[in-house]
Parts: C-alpha cells; sequence; structure tokens
C-alpha cells in the first residue's frame, strides 16, 4: 500500500537547505502552511527563493522568515501588507520578482503538468515583459513566460489520506493545488489525516501521485489578515 506519511513537520521538511527554491501555498494569511513555516525559522536556512501569492504580514506567514533576513529572493504578486517587506526591498536587502497573479499561477501549472514555457499577453509593454521573448497571435501580443523550478513545494491542505490524495477547503483552495507537483518535492501538512481509501474520491482535489511527504499539523492560528466587521447599532 503507498504510504507517504512522515511522523513530524521536521521529518517532512529533512533536505531543506541554504540557497533553495521553495514554492509556499496561500493567500494573504488563508491556507498558508503554517508549522512549515514555523520550522523553517527554527531550521534557520539562510539564502532561500521563496515563490508564494504574498509575503505574509510582519508577525505572521513568510513574514516570520523575513524577520530572520532568511530569504535573498521573494517572486511573488502582492507584498503590501510586510512592512519589513517594503524596508528590505527599498533597502536593497531583499531581491524582489514581482508577477502578475495570473502569471504566478500559471508558472505554477505549468511546471506542474512539465510544461517549460507559456505564452501570455499578461505584462506585454510593461517592465513585466524586459528581456523576454514576444510574439504576435492573431494579432495580439504576448510574452513568454517560463515555468517555475523549485526544489521543494509546501502547501496546506484540511483534510489528506495516507496515499497523500488531498481536500482543501474553501478559500484555502487558492495557490495550493497548482503548486503540488511543481517542484522536485511536494510536502503537504494537513489538519486532518485518515487512511487511504477514507476519502470520496469525488472530493479529492488533488490526486496522491502529486505528493511526497504528507504529515498531520497542529495548533493552527489561521490569522485574518484584514477583518472588517459591521459596528454593533
Amino acid at each position: 500500500m503507498i504510504k507517504k506519511t512522515v511522523q513530524n513537520v521536521e521529518e517532512a521538511l529533512t533536505g531543506i537547505k541554504d540557497g533553495m527554491t521553495l514554492m509556499l501555498g496561500g493567500f494573504g494569511l488563508c491556507g498558508i502552511p503554517e508549522n512549515s513555516i514555523s520550522e523553517l525559522v527554527k531550521k534557520n536556512v539562510k539564502g532561500i527563493t521563496c515563490i508564494s501569492n504574498n509575503a505574509g504580514v510582519d508577525d505572521f506567514g513568510l513574514g516570520l522568515l523575513l524577520q530572520g533576513k532568511q530569504i535573498k529572493k521573494m517572486i511573488s504578486s502582492y507584498v503590501g501588507e510586510n512592512d519589513e517587506f517594503e524596508r528590505q526591498m527599498l533597502s536593497g536587502e531583499l531581491d524582489v520578482e514581482l508577477t502578475p497573479q495570473g502569471t504566478l499561477a500559471e508558472k505554477c501549472r505549468a511546471a506542474q503538468a512539465g510544461f517549460p514555457a507559456f505564452f501570455t499577453p499578461a505584462g506585454y509593454g510593461t517592465e513585466v515583459a524586459e528581456g523576454k521573448e514576444t510574439r504576435e497571435f492573431n494579432g495580439k501580443m504576448y510574452v513568454l513566460e517560463e515555468a517555475f523550478k523549485a526544489d521543494f513545494a509546501i502547501v496546506k491542505a484540511w483534510k489528506g489520506d495516507t496515499a497523500g490524495n488531498l481536500i482543501f477547503k474553501g478559500t484555502a483552495r487558492n495557490f495550493n493545488p497548482c503548486m503540488c507537483g511543481a517542484a522536485k518535492i511536494t510536502i503537504a501538512e494537513v489538519e486532518e489525516l485518515v487512511p487511504a481509501g477514507e476519502l470520496d474520491p469525488n472530493q479529492v482535489h488533488v490526486p496522491g501521485i502529486f505528493v511526497q511527504r504528507i504529515f498531520q499539523g497542529k495548533d493552527y492560528e489561521k490569522r485574518i489578515e484584514q477583518r472588517t466587521v459591521r459596528s454593533r447599532n
């Protein structure tokens, strides 16, 4: 029987070293691999390149790695909620590659599917297209974007089984699914881990073939990045 479970986050992150490129799922603070990020802080890996939609906030998510200056380069689409990120970027301490959000997702999906590159109209005529091949198709200009090349993809799911099949919940189904299988090794942390065969196949979002390691996480904070509530009358 296929079994991809590891005992804990320490075992799951075995092999991650200084200078590697890591994909990390999540959108804002939703669906981020909290346990794995905390372990990366403890491991104190340095000089890493992070591919993620955003950089968390100052005291949570990838912001924790920025505090320790563990990130050398950040590839993301939105970074507006992190003051330390802004400081490091403006001071030249952090290399930043801003990517249109749809392009970021497609660069993940291309890597997942085994495509080396693809053409997209996003960014044509802007700084995004500088130094890249452009081509006209049916009267419209497109930019050639290369798929990501990452050592590890680290994702967070609601539920998974010992064979690596994953189910995501609500908005956490954002960049997590397209990062699975988009790196040499995919690590999934889940809120609930069940034996293989217990998940309804029709509810599985990512099949286990895209996952190499899976473990059950704990103590999730699930912070809300910007909480807006209606005032009481």
